[in-house]
């Protein structure tokens, strides 16, 4: 995973469930099934938090809750804007040998606005149509090794096949369908989802500091 994925999927995990302290970032994250997908060490996230804190894209608040010492992390005004910056590339950027960007900024669609969504969706469906045309190009070359042109079809089939999804997924953002940023959130985790455990634990954590 490149590191700005990681990057974007740390602040965008604090973004969603501020303040939120570290062991929680990472039972959520291990929920997504990162490890897997995204490649992600599961160490590496406490490391990952203190590394945006120190660059001041996050806050540390230092807490006693319940007599018990507890770091908790929130997004600055740099890190909203370095997360917004990193959707912004993740959706934007085609890359049909590696999606892990695009599968993380997907995940965060509810931090930003559906303006936005519609703005960076186009923008990837632009870019997504240029590199057809190219793959297009090479797969029907006369001059190329066959193996090589053989081989090149199958980033194009996995190019038309994401031009299929892409068009969807913005027809449906248009319509109205999904949820973002400043809009009613209708969805609701089942009673056993360990989230509501944790938005009980945010709503502590902003009583000790004053909220």
């Amino acid at each position: 995973m490149a590191a700005h994925d990681t990057r974007l999927l740390l602040l965008g995990a604090v973004a969603l469930f501020e303040p939120v302290n570290g062991y929680q970032i990472r039972r959520e994250l291990m929920s997504w099934q990162v490890d897997q997908w995204a490649h992600v060490n599961p160490g590496s996230i406490y490391s990952g938090l203190s590394t945006l804190t120190k660059q001041g894209h996050l806050v540390r608040h230092d807490l006693v809750d319940g007599g018990r010492e507890v770091a908790v992390y929130e997004l600055t005004a740099s890190g909203r804007a370095e997360l917004d910056r990193l959707v912004e590339v993740a959706l934007t950027t085609v890359d049909l040998y590696d999606a892990v960007g695009l599968h993380v900024a997907l995940g965060l669609l509810p931090l930003i606005d559906r303006p936005t969504a519609v703005r960076h969706l186009s923008a990837r469906l632009r870019a997504l149509d240029d590199l057809l045309l190219h793959l297009e190009g090479v797969t029907g070359s006369t001059t190329a090794p066959p193996h090589a042109t053989r081989s090149m079809a199958l980033p194009l089939l996995r190019g038309r096949a994401e031009r299929a999804w892409l068009v969807e997924m913005l027809d449906d953002v248009r319509s109205g369908q999904l949820f973002f940023r400043d809009e009613p959130f209708a969805w609701a985790p089942t009673q056993d989802d360990p989230g509501w455990q944790m938005n009980a634990d945010r709503e502590r954590y902003r009583a000790l500091l004053g909220r």
